[in-house]
């Protein structure tokens, strides 16, 4: 009766968690360069960074604007955010509620790996 019930806690679990919300960490890594290969700064969600290097973005429903300082510059540039693939292999394998779950964590978000901000020469 125990593995009875510790199955079905496991099979609980595995059908309420969503795959996205499993495999992915609520941060992202983009890796962020200037298009003159030049050094820039900036922020994005009012964090600090410099690049070329790897930056760390929340996952979000919403697009991310990375503000640069550096002369010469764009201002602003916009990423837009996109469903990840793991979000629609959940769909199929955790139907409703893995989907949702990974909808309500943001987890099923991402956004480009790599930023290029346009610089003058």
């Amino acid at each position: 009766m125990q593995k009875l019930a510790l199955s079905a806690a496991l099979v609980s679990v595995a059908l309420l968690s969503g795959c996205a919300s499993i495999l992915n960490e609520k941060t992202q890594q983009v890796n962020v360069s200037a298009s003159n290969g030049k050094a820039i700064k900036g922020s994005v969600d009012g964090v600090p960074f410099t690049g070329p290097g790897i930056v760390t973005v929340q996952r979000q429903k919403a697009s991310k604007v990375f503000n640069v300082e550096t002369a010469g510059c764009a201002k602003q540039t916009s990423v837009e955010n996109s469903v990840d693939p793991k979000f629609f292999i959940n769909i199929l394998s955790g139907g409703a509620f893995g989907s949702t779950t990974d909808y309500s964590t943001d987890k099923m978000w991402k956004y480009a790996d790599n930023v290029v901000i346009s610089c003058g020469q």
